[in-house]
């Protein structure tokens, strides 16, 4: 696998920038709509966390396992939201997309499937991964329901492994793409983002 380096994603709907503290007051208004922070299942830093959610993701980039980026709406050019790749492991190939979240109003919108196939297409055809995989909440039913829509594969789910901020532990729902999966993937994706929502 090539190495996973800090990059500018973009189409015509959406720019995925490298995230940075100058990020933060785009991600303090996303999150502010709807305030996401009182979602038991997602990790939506609350109004005085931002900056620490920031800097925990910068330091996860600097140390190799993460690549957190910025969600832009070129339509509007606000910053919606943010997503990563995460779990990073080149021995094997593999990296996962997570740590993703939008603000409500740019839920149920182009946003998140445009993000999505933007960095399936630089995971399998510019770095080369063999696998990307998925992660969510098992009481996280809308999360679920949108890795499947892309055509993920369920692939089982692990149990009492991950603390939730409540303090109660989750059951981690678990999902993933192959290299040779990749091409059908692509041609769904690319059609959910040209036909009508419903």
């Amino acid at each position: 696998m090539n190495p996973v380096l800090p990059t500018t994603l973009s189409n015509d709907r959406v720019r995925l920038e490298p995230l940075e503290m100058r990020h933060l007051e785009g991600l303090l208004s996303a999150a502010a709509d709807g305030e996401l922070w009182n979602l038991r299942v997602t990790s939506v830093p609350e109004p005085g966390g931002t900056a620490g959610y920031i800097e925990r993701a910068l330091t996860d980039q600097a140390e190799g396992h993460r690549l957190p980026f910025a969600v832009i709406d070129i339509a509007t050019g606000r910053v919606v939201g943010t997503t990563s790749y995460h779990d990073i492991l080149p021995a094997v190939e593999r990296l996962e997309i997570g740590y993703t979240w939008v603000a409500r109003s740019a839920q149920r919108t182009h946003v998140n499937t445009s993000a999505k196939l933007l960095l399936l297409s630089h995971a399998f055809q510019t770095l080369q991964a063999r696998l990307v995989g998925f992660r969510t909440d098992n009481f996280n039913f809308p999360s679920q329901r949108a890795i499947e829509r892309l055509g993920a594969k369920r692939d089982g789910i692990l149990r009492h492994h991950h603390p939730r901020r409540d303090g109660t532990v989750r059951d981690t729902v678990m999902y993933s793409i192959t290299a040779a999966e990749w091409p059908e993937v692509r041609a769904h994706v690319q059609w959910l983002l040209t036909r009508p929502r419903s």
